[in-house]
């Protein structure tokens, strides 16, 4: 008899959703991010088969579907089961023994909220599929699949901080990431600072948004600084002053797609510095000038998402915030005195309700651990 059912030993996967400090749209120009992950959670339950078959059943859509590993390489799908196709296949190529197996996958992640609920999902099944195969991978390996399958299933040119954070994360801390080097350095967030994450209610789809877009923007950018004379690997390695002096050539738009990318490394190893001093107050100068050069200088933002941080900024106790994850909507950060966390919490969410006409979803954010099995709940 193939397939699983009854009385077959199942085990259970994790992992945690990502919020990104600061540091946004640079990963996929070798540059510097400052995530760390939440406790909330994609959860996937796997029992191994005794066939070749992935049966997946997502409780958040209501829906099943399937598909042959032996065909995981080559057939074509889309929406959620691309992910898990893809996570499949990337894991097969780099000479994983996967078995069959049934899985059932449960998400807590608002869906098109910027906390990588895709990435998630990447993460949890790959969990699940090693761990039922008896298959083991270093999670720095682990994340470069994953981000691998994104780009190429699910049609999405991503960086690895999405991935990276969620197979490496410590709990406690945010992770000071060098995407090019894949350094990384542990930071504090020191109890002087609270992170609240609030969803403006815009749903983005990442592979019809602008995020494909910005990322063909940068690549076309750092061609036309090398065509003027600028040794650049990546737009990390350009100088203010040199894309000052190259504004003619890149053209209006694409000056600002890097003026956003250089300001915005310089704005991670600032706040870097800033958790490290425990000054709250110069961490939240340095998100508020992220949203306005993603507003502005990258264009990622939206009427709701502005509105959601003038709103939180306008509260007493806020630091500062910024939207987070790719953009398009999505949900902002609210960098928050602890204090005032309730009364901040509260009022953002009732204003912003009066805008919309519903109050919106909101998170506190609880730096947390890695991906990895379930062993303890």
């Amino acid at each position: 008899m193939t397939g699983s059912s009854d009385n077959v030993t199942t085990r259970r996967y994790a992992a945690p959703g990502r919020v990104n400090l600061i540091g946004e749209h640079t990963d996929y120009n070798d540059g510097f991010v400052l995530p760390t992950n939440t406790g909330l959670y994609t959860r996937v339950t796997a029992a191994a088969r005794d066939d070749r078959r992935i049966s997946a059943e997502a409780t958040v859509f209501g829906e099943t579907a399937a598909f042959e590993l032996d065909d995981a390489a080559t057939m074509q799908s889309s929406g959620w089961i691309a992910y898990v196709q893809g996570v499949a296949a990337m894991l097969m190529q780099d000479g994983a023994r996967l078995c069959g197996a049934t899985l059932r996958i449960e998400g807590e992640l608002p869906l098109g909220g910027g906390l990588s609920s895709s990435a998630s999902l990447e993460l949890a099944v790959a969990a699940a599929l090693l761990g039922i195969a008896g298959e083991e991978r270093p999670a720095p390996r682990i994340a470069a699949l994953c981000r691998d399958a994104e780009r190429r299933y699910a049609g999405v040119n991503c960086g690895i901080m999405d991935q990276y954070s969620i197979a490496c994360g410590k709990m406690g801390a945010a992770m000071l990431l060098d995407c090019r080097s894949m350094a990384t350095t542990f930071v504090a967030i020191p109890d002087s600072v609270a992170l609240l994450v609030i969803d403006s209610g815009v749903k983005h789809q990442l592979p019809d948004s602008g995020y494909n877009d910005r990322a063909s923007e940068c690549e076309s950018a750092l061609r036309t600084l090398n065509e003027a004379g600028i040794a650049a690997d990546s737009l990390r390695d350009v100088s203010p002053s040199e894309a000052d002096a190259c504004r003619d050539q890149l053209g209006d738009v694409l000056h600002r797609r890097v003026r956003h990318v250089i300001t915005e490394n310089q704005r991670v190893l600032d706040a870097v510095d800033a958790l490290q001093r425990n000054d709250p107050l110069r961490l939240g100068e340095l998100v508020n000038s992220s949203h306005r050069s993603l507003r502005d200088d990258y264009e990622v933002s939206c009427r709701e998402v502005d509105e959601l941080v003038t709103i939180a900024n306008s509260c007493e106790g806020v630091f500062g915030s910024r939207m987070v994850g790719a953009g398009f909507g999505g949900c902002v950060l609210v960098v928050t005195d602890p204090d005032r966390l309730d009364e901040v919490e509260s009022g953002i969410a009732s204003r912003y309700g009066e805008f919309r006409g519903e109050r919106p979803w909101t998170h506190r954010v609880t730096a947390t651990h890695a991906a990895g099995e379930i062993t303890d709940r």
